[in-house]
């Protein structure tokens, strides 16, 4: 059976499905903050998944997922939450 990575099956990253990932190159490894879900607080409304200007997003029954990976840490989507269940973390090394 082939390896699948997680964020393949819900359709994340620019390159999810597209078959081989080898030659994915990942752009979330430069960014200064990340965001981060607080599952309690999500609703499950969308808002994050539509605005991601990079469609790294995706909103499940547990509440949103990030592909970080390919997340640019832009901060659109927890200025769009209207719960604000998504906060801007400073990256660490």
């Amino acid at each position: 059976m082939k390896y699948r990575h997680p964020y393949e099956e819900l359709g994340l990253g620019p390159n999810a499905g597209a078959g081989s990932r080898k030659h994915v190159i990942a752009t979330g490894t430069w960014r200064a903050f990340k965001p981060v879900v607080d599952t309690e607080k999500c609703t499950r409304c969308g808002l994050c998944e539509t605005y991601c200007p990079d469609g790294t997003i995706k909103k499940t029954d547990e509440g949103a997922v990030v592909d970080y990976a390919y997340c640019k840490g832009c901060g659109v989507c927890a200025n769009e939450c209207r719960v604000r269940a998504i906060e801007m973390v400073r990256e660490t090394d």
